[in-house]
């Protein structure tokens, strides 16, 4: 599991190809080298891959074709900047959000907008990332952990801003119009969209014509069915 604060910007400093279509990716790096080890997890642009190589100053690691296939990193090239973290730790600071390094998929950058130091970035998703975003929620991009403005559902859009700090600590401002990002959406989201799946399934039927919305029947019969219980969600 990662935070989502990117711990440095690596270099590209190989790209090999392997049998069965994979590839190896060498990256120069300092700071995520403190403490390695083989079979470490280091998220590269969001994606959680594995140290299989490293010497004192880079790492390496396998992209398999599904990875290829799934992510950005297909497009990285040789001299590309990237984001690395490293997972966390028990004694890590939770200063970011809840990062698996699972990419649900890639968008794509639409524009770059000055404001004074500031920088806005409107990113073009699928419908399948889209209906899980949502205006002031957290979303990872390229593994950094963001907060969303706007969520512009007819042009299929979301949008965030970058600090000046940021904008000189993450690839993202490397990068230009029509290249892509890789993109993971909270994870609590994603639970409680399957969570409200399956009730509606079984609720459609009764409940529905009584005249309830089902995420309004799912909270009242939660907190009716358990108030003698502590409960904590999420």
């Amino acid at each position: 599991m990662f935070t989502g604060l990117v711990e440095e910007l690596g270099k590209v400093k190989e790209l090999k190809k392997v049998e069965n279509d994979g590839v190896e990716m060498t990256v120069e790096c300092r700071v995520v080298l403190e403490g390695i080890q083989l079979g470490d997890s280091i998220a590269i642009n969001g994606t959680c891959l594995t140290v299989i190589r490293f010497d004192a100053g880079s790492f390496s690691v396998g992209l398999a074709p599904e990875t290829l296939r799934k992510t950005s990193l297909g497009e990285v090239q040789f001299g590309d900047f990237v984001n690395l973290e490293r997972s966390v730790t028990p004694s890590t600071r939770m200063g970011g959000h809840f990062v698996q390094g699972h990419v649900d998929g890639t968008g794509t950058i639409v524009s770059f907008e000055p404001e004074n130091d500031s920088l806005w970035v409107k990113i073009k998703a699928s419908p399948d990332v889209l209906k899980y975003i949502v205006p002031k929620g957290y979303i990872a991009v390229d593994g950094t952990s963001l907060t969303v403005v706007n969520v512009l559902d007819d042009e299929g859009c979301f949008t965030f801003m970058l600090i000046a700090y940021t904008q000189l600590k993450i690839c993202i401002p490397k990068k230009k119009v029509g290249d892509k990002v890789n993109l993971e959406v909270d994870i609590l989201g994603k639970y409680v969209h399957r969570l409200l799946q399956g009730y509606q399934g079984a609720q459609a039927g009764s409940d529905m014509a009584g005249g309830r919305e089902p995420e309004l029947i799912l909270y009242q019969e939660i907190f009716l069915s358990r108030a003698h219980q502590t409960m904590v969600i999420i």
